[in-house]
């Protein structure tokens, strides 16, 4: 009896030790998979995998995959786009380490009432690292290995890098990535010369910008570029009348005052109309 229970015994600790065995071997190929990010702290990427997926479906359609990506330097980048994709796509960026939690258990609260999967808590860095190294699916374990990700990025390259990764490998359209292609492609300028009515609706695209593009025609999206403008002013980033001018841009704004020319001065009597 006794040693039936000493074999049991045995057999459940080494069923144990297996196990745990399993899951250490499982925690170190995981870990070792996750991608190296800091060449990214001084070079940019030579492709990402959202460019490589969108080639791939322009194949399998038999379509010209024509790519517009011009990598620029954050100084190079417009302020009001800047903030305004902080504000729009993630705005405790400079508060969080990568991943912001609070948001993330809103969003599962809010899918489990619900019953569906559509609210997103990304932050830019998750994205940063979706784009740069993941398929869009949602896996549980590419979701596990974006969040790994993103804290790397963000502790190994810091906000600002982070950030001018996002505003260069964003997808802005067919074809378009980055900020600089994006700026050419829907203003004719580039994106260091947005204005902050550009840069808001640039910001208002993502992250859908074959839905939400600058030429859809949208009161949504013309509130959430009004809301961003206001946000740019309130922090100081715009003065009172660039954002009078901006909301005049937005049509939301009241018209201009044109200025009235004044009536031409009367006439002094002549002594002659006088006799």
């Amino acid at each position: 009896m006794a040693a039936a229970r000493a074999r049991r015994r045995n057999r459940a600790a080494t069923i144990a030790a297996i196990a745990l065995g399993l899951v250490v071997v499982a925690v170190l190929a995981f870990w070792l998979s996750l991608p190296d990010v800091r060449p990214l702290a001084t070079a940019p990427p030579k492709t990402t995998t959202m460019i490589e997926l969108r080639k791939k479906q322009a194949a399998e359609r038999h379509k010209r995959f024509t790519l517009h990506w011009d990598w620029r330097p954050l100084a190079r980048i417009s302020p009001y786009l800047q903030h305004a994709v902080v504000f729009a796509e993630d705005d405790k960026f400079w508060q969080h380490e990568g991943v912001d939690w609070e948001a993330m258990k809103l969003a599962a609260e809010h899918d489990w009432h619900e019953r569906t999967v559509e609210r997103g808590a990304s932050t830019i860095a998750q994205q940063v690292a979706k784009n740069l190294y993941l398929s869009p699916s949602r896996n549980p374990i590419r979701k596990l290995r974006e969040l790994f990700i993103a804290r790397r990025l963000d502790r190994q390259l810091g906000k600002p890098r982070v950030l001018e990764l996002y505003l260069n490998i964003a997808e802005w359209g067919d074809g378009v990535f980055g900020a600089e292609a994006a700026s050419r492609r829907w203003y004719g300028c580039s994106a260091a010369a947005l204005t902050p009515v550009q840069a808001a609706r640039l910001a208002a695209a993502l992250p859908n910008p074959f839905k939400r593009n600058p030429d859809v025609k949208s009161r949504a999206l013309l509130r959430k570029a009004a809301r961003l403008v206001r946000g740019m002013h309130r922090s100081g980033l715009i003065d009172e009348a660039a954002y009078e001018d901006a909301e005049r841009e937005l049509g939301i704004g009241p018209p201009a005052q044109v200025a009235l020319p004044e009536p031409p001065d009367a006439e002094e009597p002549s002594d002659s109309d006088d006799e």
